[in-house]
């Protein structure tokens, strides 16, 4: 496949897909009544069909209504907190009636998942391990991005550079490893560097799906460790414009945050605008006082177009997320061990002691980052006479990531990258034939990276990915069977980049310039292929069995890196010699439920050939190798290396609630990983980067109705015990172990209604690590900040104390 294929695929999307809408079938309508087990009317559940993106809430009398639909068999998902998920298949030909009884109950644990599947199914059925989580249940927590607000899950870790920066992991392994979509599309910033965060504003967020384990098949590579999906509004009801108020202030950092949306459905016509701006000061623990320049502030906003109508639906979305923070390198001043900042000393660089009026100041200080993603994406779902539909996305993702260091001209980027993808994703979902549902595809992008500044760690590259895939499901009664085949190519094209002696770019080479970077032109192909089932061994008991291999191509990092990396303090060599990554992955999970406890289990093995990684150099002498050339002095160098590696572990979740408590939690969370290098030394036995065991314990306490005044109350308070971690890769003192640690948090929140029954506010207050602990997460990147020499203590440690108060306001114009 070629990289100019790209074109003729858009070229002929948009010529093809006027007439699809042949398929002109009479009009659908999809009512109903809600009610409880005793026959009351239930106001307020969602009712929708996800594979439509469409839905309704339920009025004052328990009554929806969703039209402008397509005939044919379609899930149906009935949503209320305090009761049980209703899900079932319904046949919807002309005007359907559909009732649906909720029973009540504390475990609400039945969700419908889109990610990596042909067509919406139920989560026990989807062969995968995945879980979901809704926006809801985020907004109890304190978080300051959208990988913060789901690190809390079982199998989910961060890897963070200060609160305002953090990588998802999932199951030990992250990075380019991890697909994150949203708006349909893959999300595609500068996700290689430990300082680049995910571009996605956390309060315009309704839901998010996490897919552990290899997901190639469906989203080719990058997606070996999994695929989150962020999803960001779902379906307002039609003939009702409405919104949300969502103002959050957190004490630690002084983050201030207010986010505005508003939306509307008129005829099958729909739109969405929000805006969200967020401001904090540095951060603060218990040892280093304010961690200075860990301050961030955003500012984001974006508006959606849409049509839902009887041939399918068209959906165009535009995003823009706007960071500025500050890049914490963690030098101090040897004799007091606090910070220093940097300062223009009468036109010369100098350093000054940081005072604690600094650290409480919103304004910029360098090194600081400026980060501007802009994405267009248009998601389209067209029905055929045949009984089959056509999918196709688009989208257009522009990254400008600049880092400004240099305090005699503040305004003057060094690194300056400038990113530009294509995206194209078009799907063929089969007529069912005999109960199989096959859904073809490709899909893939096109990039182009661009250097703009005047430092450089990364070449400007071209990249092309596609990929080809058929996917292939069936149901039984008790049985699902899932399962496909993918090919996968991936070109790269680097520039090569000269240097003279003062550090300027020249076109050609003279004797003495310097060679930054070599071009290159490297391709990388594979095949990848999954089977997998769910079987119901009873009622309420599943069983899922899983095997997938996965693929990923070094990233331009791994490849052909040459310079500082300012957020993780280090000089990085790239290796042009690398293999693509091949791993082989298989999972067992089991879940089992009664009225008052719900047990989910799941275990994992994961084999990864040429599995990359990066370890420290050993100078000549047999410190730490030192680079001196441009002005790099200080930093020790890192080199990326490749090995084969096996990673196993699991997750326990158990929710019990005794009766006649019924209203009562006590929920416990156990993730474990173990990464190892096959036949590594001791010293290079173990993975980088991996996550300690992690074991989370939180009581809570619930109720759907508290006084006239009060719904959907709760109360929590719970244990995040972290345990040590001794199994590093310290080889060349690359890792360090960390100590183990204990957190208190607690939480209380509840909706707070007018005499109709109506929400006017939601209400959550939380508080983490109330004891203040000073503690080092394993995988900050903070952790290897310089030496505190007044203490003797290494690196920078995480938050401390820190109360949030959220409230958010919902509001209807029609």
């Amino acid at each position: 496949m070629h990289a100019n294929a790209v074109k003729y695929i858009l070229l002929f999307l948009l010529g093809f897909s006027p007439f699809i809408m042949f398929a002109e079938p009479d009009a659908n309508v999809l009512k109903g009544f809600i009610s409880d087990a005793k026959g009351n009317p239930l106001m307020g559940a969602s009712v929708s069909i996800p594979d439509l993106h469409a839905g309704d809430i339920t009025d004052s009398g328990g009554h929806y209504r969703i039209a402008n639909l397509h005939n044919g068999k379609y899930l149906v998902e009935v949503r209320m907190i305090g009761y049980a998920t209703a899900t079932q298949y319904v046949n919807i030909t002309g005007v359907t009636g559909q009732d649906f009884t909720l029973s009540e109950s504390i475990i609400e644990r039945n969700e419908v998942v889109v990610t990596a599947t042909s067509l919406a199914t139920m989560e026990h059925k989807n062969v995968t391990p995945m879980q979901s989580i809704r926006i809801k249940e985020l907004r109890q927590h304190a978080f300051t991005n959208v990988v913060d607000a789901i690190a809390k899950l079982p199998g989910v870790s961060q890897l963070s550079t200060g609160p305002a920066i953090s990588k998802p992991v999932i199951r030990g392994l992250g990075y380019n490893r991890i697909v994150t979509l949203n708006d349909g599309i893959r999300q595609e910033g500068q996700q290689w560097g430990d300082e680049h965060g995910i571009e996605i504003d956390d309060y315009n967020v309704s839901r998010i799906e996490i897919l552990k384990g290899p997901a190639s098949l469906a989203y080719g590579s990058d997606a070996l460790a999994g695929v989150i999906n962020i999803v960001s509004d779902e379906p307002v009801s039609e003939g009702k414009i409405a919104g949300n108020v969502v103002a959050n202030y957190q004490t630690n950092n002084g983050m201030g945050a207010l986010h505005a949306d508003i939306a509307g459905n008129i005829n099958g016509y729909s739109w969405n605008v929000y805006g969200t701006g967020k401001a904090a000061h540095d951060y603060r623990n218990k040892y280093d006082g304010y961690v200075h320049n860990s301050r961030f502030n955003n500012l984001n906003y974006g508006a959606t177009v849409g049509i839902n109508k009887k041939w399918g639906y068209s959906r165009l979305s535009f995003t823009a997320f706007g960071q500025n923070l500050g890049i914490t390198e963690g030098d101090r001043d040897s004799a007091t061990g606090k910070f220093l900042k940097l300062v223009n000393d009468n036109g010369t660089v100098g350093e000054t002691v940081v005072n604690e009026s600094d650290g409480r100041s919103y304004k910029n200080q360098l090194p600081h980052q400026l980060i501007e993603h802009y994405k267009l994406a248009w998601n389209n779902n067209f029905f055929l006479n045949n009984g089959g539909r056509i999918g196709i996305t688009l989208g257009y993702q522009q990254n400008i990531r600049k880092e400004f260091e240099d305090v005699l001209n503040p305004g003057i980027p060094g690194l300056f990258f400038l990113l530009q993808t294509y995206n194209y994703d078009l799907k063929y979902f089969f007529p069912q034939v005999s109960g199989w549902q096959f859904t073809a595809g490709i899909n893939g992008m096109q990039q182009d990276n661009r250097n703009k500044g005047d430092a450089y760690l990364i070449p400007a590259y071209n990249l092309f990915d596609g990929g080809v895939y058929l996917m292939g499901k069936k149901d039984w009664n008790k049985l699902s069977v899932s399962g496909g085949a993918r090919y996968n190519y991936r070109k790269i094209n680097a520039q090569a980049l000269f240097l003279d002696s003062a550090g300027e770019v020249v076109p050609q080479p003279a004797i003495n310039d310097y060679r930054q970077f070599a071009a290159f032109n490297t391709s990388f192909s594979n095949a990848v292929g999954s089977i997998g089932l769910s079987y119901t061994l009873a009622r309420r008991t599943f069983l899922k069995f899983n095997i997938a291999s996965g693929f990923r191509a070094p990233n331009i990092a791994e490849l052909a890196a040459n310079g500082v990396h300012e957020g993780t303090i280090r000089y990085e060599y790239g290796n042009t010699a690398l293999k693509a990554e091949n791993s082989i992955q298989t999972d067992l999970g089991l879940s089992w439920s009664s009225d008052h406890i719900l047990v989910d289990a799941s275990l994992f093995y994961n084999y990864i050939g040429n599995y990359i990684y990066i370890q420290k150099l050993v100078a000549v002498h047999g410190g730490d190798s030192i680079p001196s050339l441009h002005d790099e002095e200080g930093y020790a160098a890192y080199k990326y290396s490749q090995s084969n590696a096996a990673l196993y572990g699991g997750e326990l979740y158990i929710d019990f609630h005794p009766h006649p408590l019924d209203w009562l939690h006590l929920e416990n969370t156990v993730s474990y990983v173990r990464g190892v290098l096959i036949g590594g030394a001791d010293s290079m036995r173990y993975l980088p980067a991996m996550p300690p065991l992690r074991w989370q314990v939180e009581l809570r306490a619930q109720k759907r109705s508290l006084g006239k005044w009060l719904k959907n109350a709760y109360a929590r308070t719970g244990l995040d015990i972290t345990f040590s971690q001794d199994n590093i890769f310290s080889a060349y003192s690359t890792e360090t172990a960390t100590a183990g640690y204990t957190l208190l948090n607690a939480g209380i929140g509840a909706d707070v209604v007018n005499r109709k029954q109506k929400t006017v506010c939601s209400i959550a207050l939380s508080a983490d690590n109330i004891t203040d602990v000073a503690y080092q997460n394993h995988l900050s990147r903070l952790k290897y900040a310089g030496e505190n020499y007044l203490s003797g203590r290494t690196g920078v440690y995480n938050t401390g104390r820190n109360i949030s108060l959220m409230l958010t306001l919902p509001f209807n114009c029609k």
